[in-house]
């Protein structure tokens, strides 16, 4: 039986408050509801709106999304990498995955699905109400685990909530990351900006793909359905913005002469459907990942670059480890969260910084001895360009077993 949060049999729940309602927020809520703790999430948006078309889930995020019985509905409902090829933008192709070695040597396959699906499955396995959006909210005491009469405090229009664990999920600008450690210079800008594009299928097909060209990148990568999933990065100067608000001319002047599908991709993009965001990190990791009975996962803990796919992919893994760390009568077991995920999370935040330096540099000398360094990586053989990510892709979570709600059986 999994551990309930609970002193006894008639002992009210833990109370945990979750402050957003993303990716991250949403299955450290369900973890810990499966826990047995009474939680209520608090996202300010009117909506569970997610920013950002798809997201790709690695067997390392799988594996934390099976403690919290969401793993195999996931993956029948996902895309699965199929053999995909690293490019130039004129089509050369660089190297090719093999999708197959990749599952043998991570323990399973990287899966795609939209960001609003995941968002979906996990508010739909939380208690009726649990989910308050419109709900603006701000840390104001943190509390203190060795004192059970001085609970967190957090503040709501609606009035303050008491908690015995706050978690602070909201993101990249997190206000409760500023209130617990108000000397932390906050966020970076990594020097790029992304696009996000969804289009229905195209008639001509194409291999998923991802190119990589002077100062910028596109990837390509179709949903379960059909639909197509699209990225771009490049290089530019913070806050910059295409003229007149038309991003899908931006992408045009940038990537419409490339190889296919993106000019067709491009083609069928609606204008006002293109996102686009400046990207941040934690240069500086934080002195920790909690104090007093706060906890701080995802973006909050550890903003990174997108460019290992690991940002959603570490805040799943962060959630599970977090409710890990909590035990029936007794405070979370914060130290213990931060030991756990503080040093992983910096090493694959400094890693894919690394990466983005490589994928997108500018000059001509280094993109001319990158590209023959891929292909003579590819000559020796795929396993030899999966090395990037051993020691993330193939990580377990601590529980040996999936979490159960409170009441029920094995």
């Amino acid at each position: 039986m999994a551990s309930t949060g609970h002193t006894g049999p008639s002992a009210a729940p833990a109370r945990a408050v979750v402050i957003g309602g993303g990716i991250g927020g949403l299955t450290a809520a369900l973890a810990l509801h499966l826990r047995g703790w009474q939680v209520t999430v608090l996202e300010r948006a009117r909506g569970l709106e997610p920013v950002g078309a798809g997201i790709s889930l690695a067997p390392n995020a799988q594996r934390a999304l099976d403690v919290v019985g969401l793993g195999a509905e996931i993956r029948s409902l996902a895309a699965w990498e199929g053999d995909g090829e690293l490019l130039t933008p004129r089509g050369r192709r660089l190297s090719r995955a093999d999708p197959d070695l990749a599952a043998r040597r991570f323990g399973g396959s990287l899966v795609l699905l939209h960001r609003a699906t995941l968002i979906g499955l996990l508010a739909g396995r939380l208690p009726a109400g649990a989910v308050r959006t419109s709900s603006d909210a701000r840390l104001i005491d943190s509390g203190d685990p060795a004192d059970p009469a001085r609970p967190a405090r957090v503040g709501t229009a609606a009035g303050d909530l008491e908690a015995e664990l706050v978690v602070g999920a909201d993101g990249i600008r997190s206000a409760v990351r500023g209130t617990l450690f108000p000397e932390h210079p906050g966020t970076a800008y990594s020097g790029f900006t992304t696009w996000r594009v969804l289009v229905p299928p195209l008639d001509r097909p194409f291999a998923q793909h991802e190119t990589w060209g002077p100062g910028q990148l596109w990837g390509t990568h179709p949903f379960a359905d059909g639909t197509l999933y699209a990225y771009a990065a490049a290089l530019a100067p913070a806050g910059q913005r295409a003229p007149d608000g038309d991003e899908r001319a931006e992408l045009l002047r940038r990537f419409g002469s490339w190889h296919h599908p993106v000019p067709a991709i491009l083609d069928a993009v609606v204008p006002a459907q293109v996102l686009r965001h400046d990207v941040h990190h934690i240069a500086r990791p934080l002195p920790a990942f909690h104090r007093g009975r706060v906890a701080l996962l995802g973006d909050a803990a550890h903003a990174m670059a997108p460019t290992l796919g690991q940002g959603g992919n570490q805040a799943i893994e962060d959630a599970v480890v977090l409710a890990h760390h909590t035990a029936p009568g007794a405070p979370p077991d914060l130290p213990g969260y931060t030991r756990a995920r503080q040093a992983r999370t910096t090493r694959i935040a400094r890693r894919a910084m690394t990466v983005s330096r490589v994928n997108m540099t500018r000059s001509r000398s280094a993109i001319a001895l990158r590209n023959t360094a891929i292909r003579a990586a590819g000559a020796l053989g795929p396993a030899v360009l999966l090395r990037g990510m051993d020691g993330i892709a193939d990580w377990r979570p601590p529980q040996p077993r999936p979490y159960v709600a409170q009441g029920e059986r094995r």
